[in-house]
């Protein structure tokens, strides 16, 4: 009992149990948040639409996760974590199930945008869990594992739908999503334990909006923020764009070619405990400055008439941005200086918001400058953005 009070270490079962549990919530979702994205090209010509309006099954999903955490952060700090994962993955299914049944892209969106709710149940209190469950020593591991499943999820999801859209068809695609789901959800109701050191939150919502307020004050807050913006505005449109690069003259590949490009998403797997290794050695803002360079020379390798050098820079693309988007989420964390779960429930609202970002309005970037276009963006704002926040902290130092 004595063990327990101290949260779980790494040496107990229940450590290895929540990892499991967490991590199969986890790759579930967002395989199916990130499921639509190699289809973007397939839609655009399926419901012969443009490419903003194909964009947006991405983009309003992103916008509900947003509205999601902020809503169901508040819930989950109310009435536990346990029963939102479980409510969250259940009710992510769902929407998989009437999707294949319409012949209207409007429909499909207003599904998304409930399924995007339904999601954010997952990443609103899986966080909030670990802090209370897992002990101090062995947070970080715990943390480090959590992210590498978001980074699996967003590969399998891709991948999934990439192939059996091209092997069956894209009703089918869904359907074996929401069946991955169902076996997710036996998986995590079996090996997620119950809460033990949940405290319920009695403070007013007027509180938390005020803690909120406070952390929007907040420079050091803002200025990480913004970078979590910046990082996945680049990042979500390098993935978003580059399937109808790549099915365009002179590599037109097929669909199911496409998703296997997505396999280098998987380099996210251990990019954050990479991350979390390193900059305990050299120090978080110089492994997150490296970070960004990688997440920017990879991108700006998919310049290249080779198919070979484009993966090759998909695949160090994603192991920067995983650096840097683990890091950033940790200093997040340690700058916060009260209610610290409100602080990264901030961070992830920034995070999306460079997802939605990146996957609409840079349209109109691919429709006027295609690739290139895409590139010279994607690139740039990352670059001026370190170059600012590395300023900034060196200003602060030295004053």
């Amino acid at each position: 009992m004595e063990t327990f009070t101290k949260g779980y270490s790494i040496k107990d079962r229940q450590f290895w149990t929540i990892v499991i549990g967490l991590g199969g919530a986890s790759v579930f979702v967002f395989a199916a948040m990130y499921s639509v994205q190699p289809l973007l090209p397939f839609f655009t010509e399926q419901f012969q639409i443009s490419v903003s309006y194909a964009s947006l099954s991405m983009s309003m999903t992103t916008l509900s996760v947003i509205i999601g955490l902020i809503v169901l952060g508040f819930l989950s700090d109310r009435h536990g974590r346990v029963l939102f994962i479980w409510l969250s993955i259940i009710l992510t299914i769902i929407p998989f199930l009437f999707m294949p049944f319409t012949d209207s892209f409007y429909v499909i969106i207003v599904l998304r945008f409930i399924q995007g709710f339904a999601i954010a149940g997952v990443p609103a209190a899986a966080l909030a869990y670990i802090s209370e469950e897992i002990n101090q020593q062995s947070m970080g591991l715990a943390t480090a594992l959590y992210i590498s499943c978001n980074a699996l999820g967003g590969t399998i999801g891709r991948l999934m739908m990439g192939y059996i859209t091209e092997r069956f068809s894209w009703e089918i695609a869904f359907f074996s999503l929401a069946l991955f789901g169902c076996i997710v959800f036996i998986i995590v109701w079996l090996t997620l334990p119950k809460s033990q050191n949940f405290t319920m939150n009695n403070r007013t919502i007027q509180k938390d909006l005020h803690g909120f307020w406070l952390h929007l004050k907040n420079p050091n807050l803002l200025i990480l923020f913004g970078l979590g913006i910046i990082l996945q505005l680049s990042f979500t449109g390098m993935w978003s764009f580059i399937p109808y690069y790549l099915s365009e003259p002179p590599f037109l590949l097929s669909l199911k070619t496409i998703s296997f490009i997505f396999l280098a998403y998987s380099l996210g797997i251990v990019g954050s405990p990479i991350a979390n290794s390193l900059a305990g050695k050299v120090g978080i803002n110089t492994i997150r400055t490296f970070g960004v360079l990688l997440l920017v020379s990879g991108i700006l390798l998919t310049l290249s008439t080779s198919l070979f050098t484009i993966v090759v820079g998909l695949c160090i693309a994603c192991l920067g941005f995983f650096t840097a988007h683990a890091l950033t989420s940790a200093t997040v964390s340690r700058t916060a200086i009260h209610q610290k779960g409100s602080a990264s429930s901030l961070y992830l609202v920034s995070y999306y918001i460079g997802v939605a970002s990146g996957s609409t309005l840079l349209s109109p970037i691919w429709l006027h400058f295609k690739w290139q276009g895409i590139v010279v963006i994607t690139v740039f704002l990352p670059i001026i953005y370190i170059l600012f926040l590395n300023y900034t902290l060196r200003k602060r130092v030295q004053n």
